[in-house]
């Protein structure tokens, strides 16, 4: 029978930890926890749990789910539809999913809010939000919100607004693992109407492994280990948190809950070994479960957040999803919010959505969602749905106006060139010639962050780089405010013998692998990464330029400090070199290295 259900008080977030798996899963499913706010409807709505079986790939899985309808709605009356799924190792019953049923639902939208494939009690493998599996099993539960098809127990929704008949008015949104379902779902299914992806990717190959060098697209990168393998454990590691599993979700004793194809990924990751077949499989799977591969085949109005505290999903995976929607006509904006996997989820930004609140009404962030539901779900015309591109500036103090905005994602329009002395300078004819090198360590000499330590509370240290494994250029302190919003670039040339001697053996494993950095200096010495990120580049070819994209950032460099650029030999967050490869940069007025930062106001 359906349950009524009061107004939900506000929560606080518990601070205590339990075991790694937990933690690192509790974290990563909540990037969007919504609880009920200030509501156009009565405040009062039923929630129905509902089994589905669906076609998802070769396979039939269930799925669990909860239909939340709010008071009022029924078939003289029927509303717009929000369908919801978890982030990574969560349920329809965690904190962050359960929470946008009940805030949805609170505004008036029938909400329908289910455990992904392999999570929860629905059954079936994790297959890593597949268009081809976990899109499927989405498909089929549009299905019964256009009333073409009844739940398990024969309940169905004849009170979901229709565009056709069979054709709900459906929204999604999500975050993380929640988010990428989204652009799948839409991938193969055009009933779908408006997405909200938060903090999630475009690419695993580029998210896991990544290499940040320009035009490298095959060739693997710097293995992301921390993070990968944190993935790795909660999803083997379900027998633990969810006793007598359905038989549906066990795979082999190889490979446990996982299809098969996401297991031999980590494992030729994890091997630190590229190969050339076992290479070519990986970056294909890789991709062909990420939106990269099949963002051609989305329509539906999506507007893309991202966070700049995210050395997972950092900004420059939205930031690609938006180029490919926009440039196709897909009606889409981009949003740069303060908090991501890397921190601020528990303890939001003042004027941030906040996790804990679900303030909706009151947050930049929360307004710009819902206007977009209304415009696109509730097809109110006379709704503006807000700029193509807002980004959060940690600098200013009133929540008010922490938002800028613009026309489009700022691109490189301010030149520094890298001098042989170690500084960074304005022009050519300031270049000094020189050269300098480093060596890198068998062990790892950089640390830029514990790439689990965002989510799970622990305590971080400060970025270093060991002398003689790195190289930086300084700049002379600045005499005004520089913003830097976006993602700056670097153009380098470096000489390693070493290098140059194994990166044809066929193994991509022997080419050089290097880590590019940007750090802001202040008066006293003190240095900051910001957000920890850097940039993994396994150099294509060593005996040629390269450019590689540093991740997004916006930043404000204050008078008084120095931008610091830093290639780094290692970072203990990612696999590096194999092997000992010395590195020389030499430098000189007419060939150098140049760092192209893209900043706010030209």
């Amino acid at each position: 029978m359906p349950r009524r259900v009061p107004r939900p008080a506000p929560r606080r977030a518990s601070r205590s930890r339990a075991a790694l798996a937990a933690l690192l899963g509790a974290a990563l499913t909540a990037p969007l926890t919504l609880t009920a706010g200030p509501a156009h409807a009565s405040g009062r709505y039923t929630v129905t749990p509902l089994t589905f079986t669906v076609r998802a790939g070769d396979r039939r899985c269930a799925v669990d789910a909860d239909l939340y309808r709010p008071a009022g709605v029924d078939h003289a009356h029927p509303a717009p539809a929000v369908l919801a799924t978890n982030g990574f190792g969560g349920s329809k019953s965690d904190g962050s999913t359960d929470a946008i049923g009940k805030a949805f639902a609170e505004r008036g939208y029938v909400s329908l809010v289910y455990s992904g494939l392999g999570f929860g009690r629905s059954g079936c493998l994790i297959s890593l939000d597949d268009p081809g599996i976990d899109a499927r099993a989405a498909s089929g539960l549009v299905d019964f919100l256009g009333g073409k098809r009844a739940a398990d127990d024969g309940t169905r929704a004849d009170y979901v607004t229709l565009d056709a008949p069979g054709d709900p008015r459906v929204g999604m949104i999500g975050g993380s693992y929640g988010g990428a379902i989204q652009l799948a779902t839409a991938s193969v299914d055009h009933r779908v109407d408006a997405l909200v992806p938060l903090i999630t990717w475009n690419d695993l190959a580029y998210s896991l492994d990544p290499n940040n060098a320009v035009g490298a697209h095959d060739v693997p990168g710097a293995f992301k280990w921390q993070w990968t393998n944190g993935f790795y454990l909660i999803g083997e590691s379900r027998p633990l948190t969810t006793p007598s599993l359905d038989p549906s979700r066990i795979n082999s004793p190889a490979c446990l809950h996982f299809v098969s194809d996401a297991c031999a990924t980590v494992r030729t990751l994890d091997s630190g070994s590229y190969p050339p077949d076992r290479t070519a499989r990986l970056l294909a799977y890789a991709r062909s479960v990420s939106p990269a591969s099949y963002l051609s085949r989305v329509r539906a109005p999506t507007l893309l957040i991202q966070g700049q505290a995210d050395t997972l999903f950092n900004l420059n995976e939205a930031t690609a999803s938006y180029r490919t929607l926009h440039a196709q006509g897909t009606p889409t904006a981009l949003i740069w919010q303060s908090w991501g996997h890397s921190g601020g989820m528990s303890d939001p930004a003042a004027g941030e959505l906040d996790l804990v609140q679900g303030n909706l009404e009151t947050s930049y962030v929360g307004r710009r969602i819902l206007a977009w539901y209304d415009r696109y779900l509730k097809k109110d015309r006379s709704t503006g749905t807000g700029p193509a591109f807002a980004y959060y500036r940690d600098w200013i103090t009133d929540p008010a106006h922490t938002y800028a905005t613009a026309d489009r994602v700022p691109a490189p329009s301010r030149t520094l060139y890298l001098s042989g002395d170690g500084t960074l300078v304005a022009g050519r004819a300031e270049v000094a010639r020189g050269s300098r090198g480093y060596t890198n360590a068998l062990v790892p000499t950089s640390h830029s962050e514990s790439s689990l330590a965002g989510a799970t509370g622990l305590p971080d240290p400060a970025p270093y780089d060991a002398s003689g494994t790195c190289l930086a250029w300084t700049g002379a302190p600045l005499t005004r405010n520089l913003d830097v919003v976006g993602a700056p670039q670097i153009t380098l040339k470096v000489v390693s013998p070493t290098a140059e001697r194994t990166q044809d053996s066929g193994n991509a494993a022997d080419r050089l692998v290097l880590f590019a950095k940007l750090y802001d200096v202040a008066p006293d010495g003190t240095q900051t990464l910001v957000h920890r990120l850097v940039a993994p580049v396994r150099v294509p070819d060593v005996t040629q330029h390269f450019t590689v994209t540093l991740p997004g950032i916006v930043h404000r460099y204050a008078p008084g400090h120095r931008l610091r650029f830093v290639i780094a030999a290692s970072d203990d967050a990612y696999f590096g070199n194999r092997g000992i490869k010395p590195v020389t940069v030499v430098s000189a007025p007419g060939d150098t290295g140049v760092l192209r930062l893209p900043v706010a106001g030209g």
